[in-house]
């Protein structure tokens, strides 16, 4: 590649999602909505995960229509298939192939110190490697499309960063191979409270709006949100700083209708 071709080429940035059906709230403003808007800039590779969706366990009945609905969950946040590479895990062998390789240059003990397998492992009485591996099969999903960067929230730098450490180790015992892999370090949005208003949004909850929801179904989902708990009746002033549903406002409404809102509920 030319001098000049290496500066007219985007960065190549890829990501992925697990299945367990369609997308929710949650998905969409804590990756999809970023993902939508980095189409036009960068060489964009979507990725559905359904390898790594294993190590969840669950019933492998399911996994097609679980697949199924989230690649049609892509489509309807507008992932566009004529700007992106959209495409499932499972049918490119060669990222349990690539993974396999990095097996044999990434120490046990990096992946122990891994903050999520710690967290995950705390659920089995045994552990599957699956679970202690999971990070070899992700430093693969990017290093195998030589991805320049990856658009990834706090709780992903630390893997992102034995992505890095294995493309080096690699490199080293190899030859130069692999690039470097730049973090995209997003907005922060917190996280974004279920229906509950106490947890973290998770199908596995029954906390979610659901992205391919009809606006009916949604009425439904979110009128039964937890909001402020001390407005008992409906003629007591409420807390908007508190209350969870006012909170998603701030993605999906203007400054003046917030304030008309925020306003309304105090003085209720």
């Amino acid at each position: 590649m030319t001098e000049i071709q290496q500066t007219r080429r985007k960065k190549r940035i890829f990501s992925g999602m697990q299945p367990s059906g369609e997308a929710h709230l949650g998905n969409y403003l804590g990756a999809l909505r970023r993902w939508v808007s980095m189409q036009d800039e960068y060489d964009c590779v979507w990725c559905i995960v359904d390898d790594h969706a294993i190590t969840s366990g669950g019933d492998p009945v399911d996994m097609p229509s679980s697949v199924f609905d989230l690649a049609v969950s892509f489509l309807a946040v507008g992932l566009d298939p004529e700007r992106s590479i959209i495409f499932v895990q499972s049918d490119v062998h060669e990222h349990t192939e690539l993974a396999w390789l990095f097996n044999a240059v990434t120490p046990v003990g990096d992946l122990a110190r891994m903050t999520q397998y710690k967290d995950k492992a705390q659920h089995f009485e045994s552990i599957p490697a699956g679970i202690l591996n999971y990070p070899i099969l992700q430093a693969a999903d990017i290093l195998l499309y030589k991805a320049d960067a990856v658009p990834v929230g706090e709780d992903q730098r630390q893997h992102l960063e034995l992505t890095r450490e294995v493309a080096r180790k690699f490199n080293a015992r190899y030859g130069e191979t692999f690039p470097i892999t730049e973090p995209l370090i997003g907005e922060d949005v917190g996280r974004i409270l279920g229906l509950d208003g106490d947890t973290k949004m998770s199908k596995s909850l029954g906390n979610t709006v659901g992205i391919l929801a009809e606006p009916d179904a949604v009425w439904d989902r979110v009128r039964t949100a937890v909001t402020d708990p001390q407005r008992v009746r409906r003629e007591d002033p409420g807390r908007p700083e508190v209350c969870n549903v006012f909170s998603l406002h701030r993605f999906f409404t203007d400054e003046n209708a917030r304030t008309d809102i925020d306003a309304g509920c105090r003085s209720a």
